[in-house]
């Protein structure tokens, strides 16, 4: 008697009913459509195997009737309850469980309701509904996944491919379903005269809009809303992929925070880079530092505020600064412009290798000479640079706080050949608009004044300081060499019809493996001051400086 086999009995009543779908037989070789999930929780062959008897591993392609068999056996034991045992019934029951139970736990999901689709060779597709419930909030699920059974390693038992995929199909591994308050709470972002922000007027904002809410979320006077997101493993996030919200519960009340754009403005940034690719602006009020517009083509990120680019010689608006401060130039004295200038064991030359005979600084300035600038570099010490960016513009000290992330530049202390291309804005000198269009207020207003969206009022923080000014003397032939450039130089035909009192500086950065330069431009009008770069567009002039003119004219 010990070694006989034991049947199952049958059951005698009618058909059972699991979640509101009714049990019918399974078909085995052809495999119908939508079967119905019942079970009893024994092996797929519905039969106990006596203890020492030596069963054969199982091989070759799966039947219809095992793969049915198999995922009957996973669904109805998920949909029932028995997590345990619908882990078992996969080929790796422990994190299939661990995930299982957290689906009801963490996900929050009751009622659930499973029902299979028909089989496409070893794949069976099924739907699920459920409802997520959050205190007294309650949402219906509803979506589509699927299993693929696989014969499992050892006795080739047919068995569900557990993948987290599996569970929903916006899950890879170490990812969870989360239940719960939906982050921050929103917040409604209105400009300087309290019109609402959005993405869908403003498509550059979206980013910093998400700057806002994680930042003021909390502070003003919003509520969280409920969602059933998808939280990203460590896996997910080296792809760069984001937590991602499948079900909204609630909404949540908006806080208002109010920021210093102009719409007026802020809609013609937007205009002026959706007519070139990868191209990003920032406008600034010089006498301030409120920041009036920001616009980027690509809207994935905010190059405006946070790109870190080279930003050619537009850089030599600073340079400029600390080569008359230490008398190593002056606007009208002859200043040498040679084709090549080498330092540090690099050759340096202008752009088409032109010179300037007999001319002024101001006459190298206008027309960005890279020489006039290279062969100062012996004169000056390794950290002068950087201590002029840092105590004069307020650059490269990591301690801006406009109210949303952003980069404050970065001029490093270089030596030889490097120190030389810092000059003119190439080695490791890294900007952004944001920056540039501060290096202009600077000059324009005569101090430093951080920029800002968010008045430091609403917060309380403090904003950044210079610790020192620019002498007079400096000061007025800064503008000197702005205003000529923005007349008779390199700006002239983008500042063309720019009224006012003006000044600007173009700017190219060579780029590696890129054929064209990126473009920049700075400049000021009155109390206005903007920068913009386009990416691989080739010269500032060209590219950048129609963008900012159009901006500084809309300013009017």
């Amino acid at each position: 008697m010990g070694n006989r086999r034991h049947v199952a009995e049958r059951r005698k009543t009618g058909p059972a009913v699991i979640g509101g779908v009714i049990a019918a037989v399974v078909v085995g070789a052809a495999g119908v459509g939508a079967w119905a999930l019942a079970g009893d929780g024994t092996d797929s062959d519905g039969a106990h195997t006596t203890s020492g008897a030596v069963k054969k591993a199982k091989t070759g392609p799966l039947s219809a009737a095992e793969v049915t068999s198999a995922a009957q056996r996973f669904l109805t034991a998920w949909q029932g309850g028995e997590l345990a045992g619908a882990a078992e019934a996969t080929d790796a029951a422990a994190p299939a469980k661990a995930l299982l139970t957290a689906y009801g736990k963490d996900a929050r999901t009751e009622g659930l309701t499973l029902t299979p689709g028909t089989p496409v060779g070893a794949k069976v597709p099924f739907s699920v509904k459920a409802t997520v419930v959050h205190d007294r909030t309650r949402a219906p699920l509803a979506y589509d996944s699927a299993l693929t059974v696989v014969r499992r390693d050892g006795d080739g038992e047919p068995r569900v491919d557990w993948t987290p995929a599996v569970l929903h199909p916006d899950l890879a591994e170490g990812d969870r379903l989360v239940t719960g308050e939906a982050g921050d709470p929103p917040i409604e972002a209105v400009d300087r005269d309290g019109g609402a922000l959005t993405a869908a007027k403003y498509p550059s904002l979206g980013t910093v809009l998400d700057g806002l809410r994680e930042k003021y979320g909390k502070r003003a006077g919003g509520t969280a809303g409920v969602e059933l997101r998808v939280v990203r493993g460590k896996a997910s996030k080296a792809k760069k992929l984001s937590d991602k919200t499948l079900l909204e519960l609630s909404e949540g009340t908006p806080g208002t925070v109010k920021t210093t754009l102009d719409p007026a403005l802020q809609a013609a940034a937007e205009k002026q880079v959706a007519r070139r690719a990868r191209s990003s602006v920032v406008l600034t009020r010089a006498s301030t530092g409120e920041i009036l517009a920001v616009a980027n083509s690509g809207h994935g990120f905010n190059t405006g505020f946070q790109g870190s680019l080279a930003p050619g010689s537009t850089m030599k608006v600073l340079t400029s600064s600390l080569l008359i401060e230490k008398g190593l130039a002056s606007a009208d004295k002859p200043h040498p412009c040679p084709k090549y200038s080498s330092y540090g064991g690099w050759k340096f030359q202008n752009d088409d290798k032109f010179s300037i005979k007999g001319g002024t600084f101001k006459a190298s300035f206008a027309r960005s000479c890279n020489t006039a600038f290279i062969s100062r570099a012996g004169k000056l010490a390794d950290d002068d640079l950087t201590r002029q960016a840092q105590e004069v513009f307020g650059l490269g000290r990591d301690d801006w706080a406009i109210g949303v992330p952003s980069f404050d530049g970065a001029v490093p202390v270089q030596s030889a050949a490097q120190k030389a291309a810092s000059l003119i804005g190439q080695g490791g000198v890294r900007m952004n608009p944001l920056n540039m269009a501060s290096v202009s207020a600077t000059v324009r207003s005569g101090a430093f004044h951080q920029p800002y969206l968010v008045a430091p009022s609403v917060d309380g923080r403090t904003l950044a300081t210079a610790s020192r000014k620019m002498s007079a003397g400096t000061l007025a032939q800064l503008r000197e060499l702005m205003a000529y450039t923005a007349d008779y130089g390199t700006a002239a035909e983008a500042m063309a019809g720019v009224p006012g009192d003006t000044g600007a500086k173009t700017g190219s950065a060579e780029v590696d493996g890129q054929k064209k330069p990126n473009g920049w431009f700075t400049a000021y009008r009155d109390d206005l001051a903007a920068a913009a770069v386009v990416q691989a567009g080739g010269h500032g002039g060209d590219t950048a400086g129609p963008i900012v003119a159009a901006l500084l004219k809309a300013g009017g």
